[in-house]
Order: C-alpha cells, then structure tokens, then sequence
C-alpha cells in the first residue's frame, strides 16, 4: 500500500466499486487506479464500460484481459479522414479480432459500439450467438457487412433495445431481415436504419413497430414512400426521435391530411430529421410539433430559404440545428431571433463545387447567429467568405465557445475585405474561447495563427488543418504547446521533418497524428521511430511501388499515420502500408 492510504484498507472493496462507480471519465478511473495495488485491483474489476480511441492502440485480448466485467465497449477504427476518401478503403480497421476476444472474455456484454471499422457478418453472427443479454449495436461509418449479418442479429438477439445503421456502406442480400425479430420480441426502444438503400417491407416493419410499445426512436431509410409513411407513423404515436423518408411526392389534400393529423399525435416528440426533397406542399403538416422540439437535422433537406424559415421560426425550443446553406442568411438571422435556446448549429454545404448560382450565406449569418443564441457552445459552418472583423466578434459574443469548425470552401481564401489573413479572426476565437476543445481551421492563413493556437488554446483536444501555414514553423507552435492535444490533423501544409522530430515526445502522449500531402521524407519517419518505439510510424503511399526498404531517405512521403500503442506493429496492413 503507498504511503498515507492505509486507512483505505479499513473499507470492504464493495465500498470503492461503488464509490468509482460515480467516476464516469476514463481518466479519472486511469488515475485511481495508480493509487495504490489495491486500488487498480478493485476498478479493474469495476469498470464496465470501455472506450478505445484506436482499435490498434491495444491488443484485443489485452483489452479483455485487463477488465474483464466489461458490459459496454466502443472502439473506433480507420482515421478520421476516412470520412474524406483519404484512407485507403482497404487501410484496416478489422473488427473480427476484437469481436472474437470479447466473445471469449466478455460473455455478459450488452453493448458494442464501432466506428469506422470493417465489420463482417461472421461478426454480426457471433455476436449474435455470445452474449445472451446482448442490447445495443451501434454501427457508424462502418463497411463489410449485408443485410444477412442483420438477420442474425434480429434472429438472436432476444433483448435487443438499440440498432443503431448510420452512414454505414450495406450489402442488400436479405430483403426481409427484419422478419426475422420473433413474433414474441418486445424490447426495441431505437431503431435507425437511415443507411439501408434497399425497400423495407412495410407491413413487416407495422408489425414490429406495433408490438414494442417502449420504442422512442425511429429512424427510417430514404426508400420509404409518404404514403407508407404515414401508415407506420400512426402506429407510434409515443416516438421521441423521428427520422423520416423523402417528403417527395405530388400534393393529394387527403395524404397531407393524414400526415398533418399523425404529427398532431405526437406528444412526446422532440428530435425530428428527414431527407425532405419536397416543395412546401407537405412542411405545415409538421407545424404542430415544431414548438416542442430540441433537435432538427435538415441536413438533407433541399427546402429553399423561404420554406426554411417559416420552418425553424416556429421551433422556440430548439436546441441542436444542422441545415444545409439553403437557409441562408436570412434564415440564420430568424433563427438567431426565435431559437434562444440553440447549443449546437451545423450549416453544410449544397454545392460544395460551385457549379450552381451561388447561395447567400455569409459571414452575417454565423455572425447573428452569435449574438443572438447565448447558449451556443458547437459551430460547423461552411461558406464561401469570411472577415476577421466577424471572427472577432463572434469570439467576444461567445467566449462558451468549445467546438469551432469553420470550413470555407475554397482553399487559401483571405478576408475578403481586407484582403489580409484570418490569423487574426482565428487568434481571436482561440484566446476568448479559453474552454475550446475542437477547432477547424481554413482560409488564408500564416504561422502567425499557430503561434497563438499554441500559445492560447490549452484545452484543444481535436485540431484540423488544410492548406495553410508558411513553413515548419507552424506544425513546431502546435506540438510545442496545445498541452492536452489528442488527435492532430494535417493535409495539404509546409510542415516537414524538423517540427516533427524536435516534438517527438508531444506525439506520445496524444492519440494520433495524421500528415497527408505535407513536407514529411522517409528518413525522418525512419528516424522517428527509432527514437519513439511506442509509436507506430505508417506510411501509406497507394502507388504501390517498389519495396519500403529500398525509398531513399529524402523520398517525400505520401500519407504518414502516427499513434500510440501498446500492442506494438499491427499484421494486417495491405500493400499500400508500411510500418516504418
């Protein structure tokens, strides 16, 4: 026992498995378990939730073996720019080694979690066939698997209360794996199936909604006509989070009625999101609930402003807001007057290569939208201009600040009046948003802006960087301060080897560090892992040519993923990764 905790040994383990219960953060559970052997005993043996940042930081089996009363796990898989095509679709990121452990070593695991990762329908299938109390799948961005797998899960899962299917890319092999729930399953509270290209049987998909008088989410694919539409709403009058399918169909008076009469019964609903591609025909029959909800995804609306704002007028309570640019200034600045309440806005683009008239949504926009929803703590916005004087003052309007992404569409795009940098705007944001936790950087900018990133943001666990910066200068600020950085993303800027080796220390104790397009060479990628054997080194260079050994030191790398690991060098990279 160390010094000055023996009176900790007065108390039975069962008081400190309760008491780290109220411990939620990971890293609070990682510090008491260095207090003592007793101690890291008792929350080895406590924690029943897992988060793995990088599926390669750690052995599966040692994942296992290190907490093995796990009953939740989440592990994410491929970087982050695999969201942009800039992985390669074959990188990794393999579920089946992670799945098989926990079926070994977890046998009362109820949640599983995976993101980015290649997931086949073995997986699905043991899944299935291991863990008797299984109740939650949530696959996100993930590859691999069919609708066969999903049967499996439907088949076996008795107690299944979640499937969450997003943004996943699904093999349509088994049209009617959603029969496959026994007429005696109940349990469903969240079904997201916005993913799934494929027609779903209607009247199968009534029956299970019918029978699970517990479900409080419904998220519907794109394939699902109005008319059905309103058939299976009608028979879940108590959803709290509804996504629908397509609002795209000719007016008839009598479905808008229907439609209208079905969204008047509901009572509960607060989150409401839908690949709406109609005119304003069909928008009223959703009026009714507009003032009771938090949450509205029009991400995939294509509703002109006009409709737009009539529409998010009427949502006072509204909390979390992600648009398209069709909204456009002037809906922002409605917004900015009715949703007092708004946290997290997400504006994304509808034509992200110009060949449409251009929209009108500027800097005025996130500007109104600053000044007038004071609860406001999360920003992605993409536009085609900005000012630093609009950065300025939306950094004093919300100093509260903590997720920033600004994405202007068009690289190395200055101030558009003055024609200067953004440094000053993004210093700003930096400096008076002292809790920022992520930030995304675009625009014309210098080394000047890293030097107050590093100097200023203490916080910043996520930072995103494309075409900018002088020279090495920049990636040396960031590794040099940025105290609690965690993942790190570069493409297309000067920063090269010097930075990178100087700051070698800074990258273990991060996450990951992702260079694409950069000044890297081999040779300090060479040298790098040499000097930090806990860090994996790949370099990923898809023209597959000669052999790794045989690149000269100053070849310039193509893509560099740098992480941290226990579980030393993976075996499963494909010809286009190599391990340095």
């Amino acid at each position: 026992m160390v010094r000055g905790f023996g009176w900790a040994a007065a108390f039975p383990d069962e008081v400190w498995e309760h008491v780290f219960s109220f411990l939620a953060a990971d890293a609070d559970r990682n510090a008491v378990a260095l207090v003592c052997r007793a101690w890291h005993r008792i929350e080895r043996r406590s924690r029943r939730r897992v988060f793995v940042g990088n599926c390669y930081a750690v052995a599966p089996a040692a994942a296992v073996r290190r907490f093995p009363e796990v009953r939740a796990a989440a592990i994410k898989g491929k970087p982050h720019f695999a969201d942009f095509n800039l992985v390669p679709t074959d990188w990794g990121g393999g579920a089946e080694a992670w799945v098989e452990a926990m079926a070994e070593g977890w046998p009362h695991l109820e949640e599983l979690r995976l993101k980015r990762m290649v997931v086949s329908d073995d997986c699905l299938e043991l899944i299935a066939r291991s863990f008797k109390n299984f109740g939650v799948l949530s696959l996100v961005s993930c590859d691999g698997f069919s609708t066969a797998g999903l049967a499996a899960i439907a088949a076996n899962c008795r107690n299944l209360r979640e499937l969450d299917l997003h943004e996943n890319e699904v093999e349509d092999n088994c049209l009617n794996w959603i029969s496959h729930f026994p007429e005696s399953f109940t349990s469903l509270v969240s079904l997201n199936i916005t993913c799934l290209e494929g027609d779903v049987n209607t009247s199968v998909l009534e029956c299970l909604i019918s029978r699970c008088p517990n479900l409080r989410t419904l998220r519907l694919n794109h394939a699902m006509p109005l008319e059905k539409l309103v058939s299976l709403l009608q028979r879940a009058p108590q959803l709290v989070d509804l996504g629908t399918s397509k609002f795209s169909a000719d007016h008839h008076p009598e479905l808008f009625f229907k439609l209208e009469s079905t969204f008047a019964g509901f009572k509960h609903l607060k989150s409401l999101s839908g690949i709406w591609e109609a005119g304003p025909a069909y928008l009223p029959a959703i009026y009714s609930v507009c003032e009771s909800l938090t949450s509205l995804n029009l991400c995939y609306a294509t509703i002109q402003s006009p409709e737009l704002l009539k529409l998010v007028s009427r949502c006072k309570n509204l909390q979390r807001l992600w648009v398209m640019d069709l909204i456009e200034d002037n809906g922002l600045i409605a917004v900015a007057a009715s949703c007092k309440l708004l946290q997290e806005l997400r504006v994304f683009p509808s034509d992200p290569y110009g060949v449409q008239p251009p929209i009108s949504l500027t800097e005025h926009g996130l500007v109104a939208i600053s000044a007038g929803c004071l609860m406001l703590h999360s920003v992605l916005y993409f536009c085609r201009q900005m000012t630093n004087a609009a950065l300025l003052t939306i950094a004093n309007n919300r100093p509260n600040l903590t997720c920033f992404r600004l994405c202007i569409i068009e690289p190395h795009t200055p101030d558009y009046i003055s024609q200067e940098p953004l440094d000053a705007g993004f210093s700003a944001i930096v400096k008076s948003c002292k809790d920022l936790r992520r930030l995304s950087l675009s625009g014309l900018l210098t080394d000047r802006v890293f030097k107050s990133i590093g100097a200023s943001a203490n916080r910043l666990e996520m930072l995103s960087v494309a075409f900018a910066g002088d020279s090495d200068a920049g990636l040396h600020y960031i590794l040099s301060g940025c105290k609690n950085l965690r993942k790190l993303e570069i493409r297309d800027c000067p920063f090269g080897d010097k930075a990178l080796l100087d700051n070698a220390s800074k990258l273990e104790t991060m996450r990951s560090l992702w260079m694409s397009s950069c000044s890297v060479t081999l040779g300090a990628c060479r040298q790098l892992a040499l000097k930090m054997p806990r860090l994996n080194v790949e370099v990923i260079d898809e023209r597959r040519g000669r052999p790794l050994e045989s690149w000269p030191d100053d070849f310039p790398v193509e893509k560099l993923y740098i992480y941290r690991t226990v579980a030393g060098p993976r075996s499963d990279t494909p010809p286009c990764v190599w391990t340095v």
